[in-house]
């Protein structure tokens, strides 16, 4: 099996946890930290993906109804992407962005999961951003075609993309659904005075 292959089926059973861990009211990865959502800025985009999925294959069943095999077969991957919708939506709910004493978990459904030291972030404000360009050393996490939240980094953190790509990112743009929460948190994280002094 092939590397691409392995990554791909790796974030698959990620998607399926996620829908259990969504379906008992777990969270992935909180531990001493607080968890910061991000996942109520799609929630009705998702649900109306999954209801053209269900549509879609109700109307095929109907129009393949003497090609059988074929029938099965749309319903199969109509159910397959309907639980590749679901999943995707299970883990930004259950893997939410992470603060704790030392660190700033930035993530994105399975896929993105960016530890950010606290002494690394130089700025960080509150910025609503609908456009978002790509460039060098920039990583833009939006939800819903938005980010609330700017991180500006005095040293880059390595980020590695979905199929293995390193890139080394110096600004981090990110939805939060309580942004300014969020900001005053890693605000006060930052100065908060070491456990060893």
């Amino acid at each position: 099996m092939t590397r691409t292959a392995l990554t791909l089926l790796r974030h698959e059973l990620r998607l399926v946890t996620s829908i259990w861990m969504w379906a008992v009211r777990r969270r992935h990865g909180i531990g001493a930290g607080t968890g910061f959502g991000y996942a109520r800025g799609q929630g009705t985009m998702m649900l109306g993906f999954g209801f053209v999925i269900v549509i879609e294959s109700i109307m095929m069943s109907v129009l393949l109804r003497n090609y059988p095999a074929v029938q099965r077969m749309w319903f199969m991957m109509d159910m397959y992407t309907l639980l590749i919708v679901v999943g995707m939506h299970a883990a930004s709910v259950v893997r939410p962005h992470v603060l704790d004493a030392g660190s700033l978990r930035v993530r994105r459904a399975a896929h993105v999961d960016l530890r950010i030291p606290l002494e690394r972030i130089g700025q960080v404000r509150r910025e609503l951003r609908t456009t978002h360009e790509r460039a060098d050393g920039e990583l833009n996490l939006a939800i819903g075609a938005q980010t609330t939240v700017t991180l500006e980094l005095t040293q880059p953190v390595s980020h590695f993309t979905f199929l293995g790509r390193r890139r080394d990112i110096r600004l981090v743009r990110f939805h939060a659904d309580e942004a300014a929460d969020l900001v005053q948190a890693i605000k006060q994280a930052r100065t908060a005075p070491s456990p060893l002094q």
